[in-house]
């Protein structure tokens, strides 16, 4: 009865740590943009973040669609070796007005990055697309980057779903760069301001720091599995 009761709760141990680890590898696997927040107003940089889900397949193409409803007067790319950017502007239905009294009559509605050659993002790889924006909205606390990711086996997985507050996180969330208030006094919303910070602002998160959360969650996990095992097999000995 005993050895009965044992398998029982190794197996449920067992199951718990596969449906953990199982919930939690969607969450580094999904396209994102770094840094995820920005000030309203200002200009910076950020990187959209591309992971290689498939075990099999790999990447060869990303479509971005900026939001035409909250737009940015002027967006560039910064180059990708081996990879093409296409940009696609669209005329707006609401003109946008410089701080010169300018109008600005179009605005950058989708760019498309296209590998060539051997640059694909191979599994278990990723690769930075990184873009220069602003003056950013003031009327949004934020931007979606609804996204399409291509692999080279024809697979497309549509990055597109908008995530709401207080609702599980869809299965393939947009990208979505977090707008707050600027600080006052700060000179975040000069251009020269952004051209010094963006190093920083497209500066990946430290590998070690990913890799230490991710092997001290899943060493727990395992651990909890190990000593599910090793009771079982005490069990087993004394019964």
């Amino acid at each position: 009865m005993r050895s009965t009761t044992s398998r029982r709760a190794a197996a449920a141990a067992l199951l718990a740590t596969a449906s953990v680890l199982a919930a939690a590898a969607p969450a580094f696997a999904h396209v994102t943009v770094q840094p995820g927040t920005a000030s309203q107003g200002g200009f910076t940089a950020v990187a959209l973040r591309v992971p290689d889900e498939s075990d099999t397949a790999s990447t060869t193409k990303l479509e971005v669609a900026l939001p035409t409803d909250h737009p940015v007067a002027s967006v560039s790319t910064e180059p990708v070796p081996g990879w093409t950017a296409t940009v696609e502007k669209t005329k707006l239905a609401t003109p946008l007005k410089t701080d010169d009294g300018d109008e600005i009559t179009e605005a950058v509605s989708r760019i498309t990055w296209t590998a060539g050659g051997g640059a694909k993002i191979a599994p278990g790889q990723f690769q930075d697309f990184r873009i220069s924006l602003g003056p950013l909205p003031t009327d949004t606390d934020k931007l979606v980057f609804k996204a399409l990711q291509t692999y080279d086996d024809g697979n497309v997985v549509r990055w597109i779903d908008e995530s709401t507050a207080g609702q599980p996180e869809p299965q393939h969330p947009a990208p979505t760069l977090t707008l707050t208030k600027a600080a006052a006094g700060g000179d975040g919303d000069h251009p020269a301001a952004a051209s010094q910070a963006a190093p920083a602002a497209v500066a990946k998160p430290s590998s070690s720091d990913t890799t230490a959360r991710t092997l001290g969650i899943v060493g727990i996990l395992v651990g909890v599995a190990g000593t599910a095992l090793g009771v079982l097999g005490l069990r087993r000995r004394n019964g």
